[in-house]
């Protein structure tokens, strides 16, 4: 797992790079000043940066074989990344509809999308892959003796977490 988040390291460090570079090259607009709305970004960010700790006390019940707080736990953690990811679709909706902001309309539209994209679909399979670990609690199939598995899927969200703390200063505060 330390190998593979190396590696992501390396992919999102490539794109927040690119982000950075292109950042104000475009005199086309829109640009991030013009259309990036911070309060609904700092919910969001709340909303994935809550997750962590939750996942945290999921690990802790699931080591104490307290199976209830688990799954309580483990489920808010999906569901603050679904919410997350909610907030990200509405922002989009916005950016697109109201501003005319996609992919192919200028440098900024291309790096946006592609950088938040890219962490948005990393959220998604950490979502997926907690589904899994809670279908496979609620049929009693995980337990303690499986700790290391779910700390591994706990390592890729708290590094999730991390990744969208610099996206969101890069992006958002330093727009």
């Amino acid at each position: 797992m330390a190998s593979f988040l190396f590696s992501e390291v390396a992919f999102f460090s490539t794109l927040i790079v690119a982000y950075v570079t292109f950042h104000g090259k475009d005199p086309s607009g829109p640009t991030p000043a013009e259309v990036l709305s911070l309060p609904p970004v700092i919910v969001t960010t709340a909303l994935l940066l809550s997750s962590s700790f939750t996942i945290h006390l999921a690990e802790r019940a699931l080591v104490k074989a307290i199976g209830p707080s688990f799954l309580l736990w483990w489920s808010a953690t999906i569901a603050l990344g679904v919410a997350f990811l909610a907030g990200t679709a509405k922002e989009w909706h916005e950016l697109i509809t109201a501003h005319g902001l996609t992919i192919s309309r200028n440098l900024f539209g291309s790096t946006y999308y592609t950088l938040v994209g890219f962490h948005a679909l990393h959220v998604t399979a950490g979502v997926i892959a907690m589904s899994i670990v809670l279908f496979l609690a609620l049929r009693r199939q995980i337990d303690a003796h499986q700790h290391e598995g779910i700390e591994m899927v706990a390592w890729y969200w708290h590094f999730v977490d991390v990744v969208w703390v610099v996206v969101f200063l890069v992006v958002y505060v330093g727009r």
